[in-house]
This record gives structure tokens, sequence and C-alpha cells, in this order.
């Protein structure tokens, strides 16, 4: 087969290491008595889902926390407790990727998040370093302003239309295997590590398999 030339990741489970207990601990601190029914690792439901999909805005999100919660819930409350999804960002994965753009790959980010998580990841705050993903990256899809989220294939079509980039030179990285099924079905090769796992010798050691086809 040709040559892969472009890598797409996941955020949470891939680049991030996610802590669900935290994120749900943390919602349920703020008064929700349900939080581990609605807040799934890979695709939320109710007003979480709805946040993530881009069908309202984050103050109609903490308007909406304010009545499940039973309180007037602040938009850092909020804040606070989403990065509670952010357990780790492994130093391994900061001096892969930089090594991988340094090798001439085409790095993107391809994310089921919100406007919380990513006014933190667009930070300077986001890696120790004064550095934010955007500088990881060299471009990013997200689903709360796409309108979509995993495993829709139509979130993976957005993206190869948009980059103008071929399925079978593309490798993409999830944790979630509806997911890398959802791109596998648009013949993007795929992997499906595990949320926290080492996986910066495997994607080489992935894209020599592939190209050796």
């Amino acid at each position: 087969m040709g040559k892969i030339k472009n890598l797409i990741f996941d955020f949470g489970g891939v680049i991030l290491t996610l802590s669900p207990e935290e994120g749900i601990r943390r919602f349920e601190a703020l008064g929700m008595k349900d939080a581990a029914t609605q807040l799934d690792s890979y695709t939320q439901s109710g007003i979480f889902g709805d946040l993530e999909e881009g069908r309202i805005t984050a103050d109609e999100f903490r308007c909406g926390f304010s009545e499940l919660a039973g309180r007037e819930v602040s938009h850092e409350e909020c804040r606070h407790a989403w990065l509670g999804y952010a357990k780790d960002l492994p130093e391994r994965n900061k001096v892969v990727l930089r090594k991988l753009r340094a090798d001439g790959y085409r790095l993107i980010l391809l994310s089921n998040t919100n406007p919380y998580m990513m006014s933190w990841a667009c930070s300077s705050d986001f890696d120790g370093e004064g550095h934010s993903i955007e500088d990881y990256m060299d471009a990013c899809y997200v689903s709360y302003k796409l309108n979509v989220l995993k495993p829709n294939p139509d979130f993976f079509r957005k993206v190869l239309e948009a980059e103008q980039i071929a399925p079978d030179e593309t490798l993409f990285l999830d944790d979630g295997i509806r997911n890398v099924e959802a791109a596998a079905s648009l013949g993007i090769h795929t992997m499906c590590p595990v949320n926290g796992d080492d996986w910066t010798s495997a994607i080489y050691e992935e894209i020599h398999r592939l190209e050796c086809e």
C-alpha cells in the first residue's frame, strides 16, 4: 500500500489519559445525583451530549446543569467538573507528537469534546510548558463546532473532506472501539489503544507494517 501521511488522534484516552471516575465525582459534588448514568467516556447523553454536539452553548449547559443540581452553578464550577476528566498528559505523548510532526506527518485532532475542556486545551496551561494542544497539531476538529459526535461516520467524512486527504493514507487512534470501527468503515486505518497505555512505539510499528503491506 501507499505511504501513511496523516495521523488523526482522539484527545481524551489517547493524547490525554482520562479519569471518568474523577469527572463523575466532581459533577456529583456539584449536586447531580445521577451523574454516572448520564456521563459516558465516549458519547455523552442529555445536556452533556447536547453540549458536546454543539446543540447548546456553554452557558445554556450551565443553566441546565443548575436545574439538575438544584442550585445556581457557576461557569468556573462547570469547568472544574469537566476538567476532572483530564487525569494526565504523559510526557511520552508530548515527545512523540513533536517527533511525528518533525518526521513530516500531518497531525490532526478529532475529538468529542466541549468548550469547557477546550478552553484549557487551547490555553498555554495545557502542557505545563506554555503550549496549547494547537501547538502539537496541524489542525483540530471538535464535535461541538462541527455539530456531530463520534461514532457518526459523518464526523470522519467532514475531516477527510476539509483536509482533502485519502483514507488509505491516514491512520486514526482512538480508545473507543465503536469510533475506530466507524473510521475503518470509510477505509481509514485504525489503532485502538487502551486509555492510559503507552502507544508511542506501537504507532511507528503500525505505520511501518501498513507501508510494508
